[in-house]
């Protein structure tokens, strides 16, 4: 994977000398790690018959705790996905009998997406299958490097936060 990202990187140097292309060193890691880290997930995911999509869906509803629902804004939420990319999930795990969609006791116009009995089970089976593959990959780590490493992610993450902030505020002055 490495050598790949080296090899972006040396070919913007190539043809582009002009700019300084140290980025695509973080960001080119970062992706293939992610799509990486995906497909070793899907793969554990593969004998519940779920994918890192649909696993994400029960995981939210299982940890909001019993009776495991919340409102399709919140698992969106909760998810960073738009409500067209959570849908298409919801879909799959109600065909599943994963979940259900109820109406809102208090507002009919809204849904409650709960887990089912069956929905309950195959994440609480999933779960630890996911986590010792994450547990697995950050091993090479060791508890140190995986303490600093949660620590220069949540620095970044923190510095993102603050850029989007600041251009939030700087949009809504310009409207002003």
């Amino acid at each position: 994977m490495r050598e790949q990202v080296d090899a972006i990187f040396s070919q913007w140097q190539t043809e582009r000398p002009d700019i300084d292309p140290s980025p695509v060193h973080i960001y080119g890691l970062i992706g293939r790690i992610q799509m990486q880290c995906t497909a070793l997930i899907d793969e554990a995911l593969a004998p519940f018959e779920l994918t890192r999509g649909t696993y994400d869906v029960l995981t939210a509803l299982r940890r909001a705790g019993a009776p495991y629902s919340l409102s399709p804004k919140q698992i969106a939420q909760s998810l960073l996905l738009s409500g067209a990319g959570l849908t298409s999930r919801l879909n799959k795990l109600e065909a599943q009998n994963y979940l259900a969609r109820l109406p809102e006791p208090n507002d009919r116009r809204t849904l409650r997406v709960q887990l089912t009995s069956a929905g309950e089970t195959i994440i609480n089976e999933a779960i630890p299958r996911v986590f010792d593959v994450q547990r697995e990959l950050l091993a090479p780590l060791g508890p140190e490097g995986q303490q600093q490493l949660v620590r220069d992610l949540s620095r970044f993450a923190d510095a993102i936060d603050s850029r989007q902030s600041e251009a939030k505020t700087d949009a809504r002055s310009s409207e002003q």
